[in-house]
């Protein structure tokens, strides 16, 4: 608030004080009569007559050329605490009886007031924006707070019953001292109509609002089953751009036909569990009960991506809920996922394989919501939660890379994770640092977090200092958007935004699934041990499905015939996959590549030979990339001494027929940019080597591109795409070289 009070302050003394010394008020010209009141006791600046004086003085600040000419004069004199020029057009002076006639002219302690409850106002608005998402109600189980603090902030009216008979007299009156000593606003004040900012879109299309509406409207927004965490963000046009999406009112609507689609995606994500359960209830398949909105949230971000453009999204995620991804978002053939179950599964010549829920896939399909084809790939992830993190980000360049995507508009990466892993592992961290940098981004990734409230054993109170286990993203500037994942709809649109916002800004963004877990780590587990009370409510609580089942039987979006009939389809399909699996004998490997390897397999599935070709080349090739590996990009170009040293000696080794490590790695990386093979180092040390024996940023950022033709890689060259040197981090580094080798 203080600089809020400083520019109230200023405003009084150069503004109003002004008024009262130069006798302004009955000269200043207004826009219309309807920024006027019709009630002659209507003292000037107050109600709309200050919220208009305000806007103008806001606008003039930012561009003097915005407002009329008479306003600009009067603002420049007052800043300057100049006299008025008298001189003023005459149509002030034809205003002058009518502002006079209806009482415009008041004491400016008045004045003062109004506009510090205006500006209090303002506070108000910017506070549930900053803080709403403290008192948001994001549990599903109703008895933890998802930032680890029941504490309340001070500057928040969090319910409007607070302020009316409905509540306890204490509370009622707590909220009013709270209301009083933060804002100087008393009850009274409610039912005022104030101006909004530009700053908020709650108004829709209206610019002014009672204080009572102002907060019901940002409790909607900011306090129910959305947080949202952007006001870090020092980007006003994002800043912005979120409040729209989240603010304008009636914004989250569904239509009847969104509405079922949901319902559907629903049922498949739990009776997909229930049928393992049935059918293996003694096997481990780390389940997504508790989180069953999770597939309903990944196609949704993909529906919207493939609607905008994206052809092909990586994937990587830990092993709670793989099984169901790879059933119902990669509809990969069920039967190949009910057969790992099978113990006498014997593994193929191709390799051993691992346990079902590390195993990833790539499958290419048609999008039905967009009718257009997309390729999705899952990553394979061993128990190291996070270790895929990286990987993905790689593959995800790489994949930008061959495609010409620079934008990152037909590729992009989705990572899952668990609440304990993201706020645990330093490998997020490193990853998230990556997102920016120009050599590895991959123009914006989608973060989905499982938010289980819990670890294997460990209550997050135990577990992490942060308020949050998605604080990590803060660094980058991801707006964090966290949602109670009992509440089907505000999981949609909030990843339908998160979508949109990857698009739109080429940026990181974290979907905060808060859920629960309903069984323990694994199906083995006895969570009862450790957490006795989380689960004696988690034991009570009502699947998902069945709540939001019941609440479109209510309203009539769907019928309760319709519901059983889609949940007997799917479990019917699940049975047929069934019976199939028996078939199943031999664990082919090919069925769980996360990339093609187009070629590798033969016909039946078997892979080819596994000889390895000749790699050997010619003495005169070898000769050739010596003498460029010695040499210099450009004509009469000074270098340093010491690599001038250096380049003599390959040419004398290259003369010799002798090589060293470095003019070895130099024929190696040669002999691929001659076959126009892509090569891409990365890490600190490439750029000018360890021990010297490599400058890469002088000598060796060149390409070769045909018998005694060498071009430096930041010169034009048909062949300078071939070479990428990135000399930036070296604690996560991600290479993507050779892909074409395979």
């Amino acid at each position: 608030m203080s600089h809020l009070k400083l520019f109230a302050a200023t405003l009084k003394w150069h503004g109003i004080k002004f008024l009262e010394k130069q006798d302004i008020a009955r000269r200043v010209f207004l826009h219309g009569q309807r920024y006027v009141s019709s009630g002659t006791s209507e003292p000037f600046l107050s109600g709309s007559n200050s919220n208009y004086v305000e806007e103008m003085y806001y606008a003039w600040l930012e561009n003097p050329g915005s407002v009329h000419k008479s306003w600009d004069l009067f603002f420049r004199n007052a800043n300057a605490g100049q006299a008025y020029d008298p001189h003023l057009p005459d149509q002030l002076e034809r205003k002058a009886s009518f502002l006079q006639s209806h009482g415009l002219a008041q004491t400016p302690g008045k004045a003062e007031k109004l506009v510090e409850d205006h500006l209090a106002v303002q506070s108000l608005i910017r506070a549930y924006q900053i803080r709403g998402h403290h008192v948001a109600q994001l549990d599903p189980l109703g008895i933890l707070d998802a930032d680890l603090d029941s504490f309340v902030p001070s500057d928040l009216i969090t319910t409007i019953d607070k302020l009316g008979a409905k509540r306890k007299e204490k509370n009622r009156m707590l909220a009013l001292l709270d209301f009083k000593r933060f804002y100087g606003l008393h009850e009274s004040d409610l039912d005022k109509v104030f101006q909004l900012p530009t700053t908020t879109f709650i108004g829709g299309n209206e610019n002014s609002l009672s204080l009572r509406e102002i907060i019901k409207r940002l409790e909607n927004t900011y306090c129910q089953h959305i947080g949202l965490e952007f006001m870090f963000i020092n980007d006003v046009e994002q800043c912005q751009w979120i409040r729209q999406k989240f603010e304008t009112p009636g914004v989250m609507k569904f239509t009847n036909e969104e509405k079922r689609t949901l319902l559907a995606r629903l049922v498949r994500s739990m009776r997909f569990e229930d049928f393992l359960a049935r059918k293996w209830s003694s096997e481990k398949r780390f389940g997504l009960e508790g989180c069953e909105v999770m597939i309903p949230a990944l196609k949704t971000i993909i529906d919207k991506s493939s609607e905008m453009g994206i052809e092909y999204v990586i994937m990587g995620m830990p092993h709670r809920g793989r099984l169901n991804v790879l059933a119902n978002v990669i509809r990969k053939e069920l039967e190949q996922i009910f057969c790992q179950f099978d113990p006498k599964l014997e593994a193929a010549d191709e390799g051993s394989g691992d346990v079902k829920y590390h195993l990833g896939m790539y499958h290419e399909r048609i999008n039905r919501a967009t009718n257009k084809k997309i390729t999705l790939s899952l990553m394979a992830n061993p128990s190291h939660l996070e270790a895929v993190d990286p990987v993905v980000q790689g593959k995800t360049k790489a994949e930008q890379f061959y495609r010409g995507d620079t934008a990152g508009k037909k590729v992009m990466s989705i990572l899952l994770h668990g609440d304990a892993a993201f706020a645990g592992q330093g490998v997020v961290y490193e990853t998230f640092h990556l997102s920016d940098l120009p050599s590895y981004t991959t123009n914006g990734t989608i973060h989905v977090v499982v938010n289980n409230q819990i670890g294997f054993t460990t209550d997050p109170r135990m577990a992490r200092s942060s308020p949050y286990p998605t604080d990590v993203a803060r660094v980058v500037n991801a707006p964090i958007f966290h949602v109670n994942a009992d509440d089907p709809e505000a999981v949609i649109y909030v990843c339908s935004v998160a979508a949109e916002w990857r698009n739109t800004f080429n940026k990181d963004v974290v979907v905060d699934l808060v859920c629960y877990r309903r069984r323990g780590h694994n199906e083995m587990d006895e969570p009862m041990f450790t957490q006795p009370l989380m689960y004696k409510q988690i034991h009570k609580q009502v699947p998902v499905l069945k709540k939001y089942a019941d609440k479109l039987i209510a309203d009539g979006t769907v019928t309760l015939q319709e519901f059983e009939e889609e949940i007997a389809k799917y479990d019917r399909i699940c049975e047929e996959a069934y019976t199939r699996s028996k078939d199943n004998k031999i664990l082919h490997i090919k069925h769980w590549l996360d990339s093609p390897w187009p070629g590798f397999f033969n016909v039946d599935g078997e892979p080819k030979s596994m000889s390895c070709p000749p790699t050997g080349i010619s003495e005169d090739l070898l000769t050739h990339i010596g003498n460029v590996a010695s040499s210099v990009p450009v004509k009469d170009f000074k270098i340093h001494a010491g690599l001038s040293r250096i380049l003599r000696a390959r040419l004398e080794m290259t003369k010799n027929r002798v090589v060293d490590w470095a003019l070895a790695e130099y024929m190696a990386f040669g002999s691929f940019l001659k076959e126009g093979i892509h090569v891409r180092l990365s890490g600190q040390d490439v750029e000018r080597g360890t021990f010297r024996e490599t400058p890469w940023h002088f000598s060796n950022n060149m390409v070769i591109c045909g018998e005694g033709q060498v071009g430096a890689i930041w010169h034009q060259s048909e062949c300078s795409t071939f070479w990428h040197l990135s000399n930036r981090i070296s604690c996560v580094s991600v290479c993507s070289i050779l892909k074409n080798c395979i």
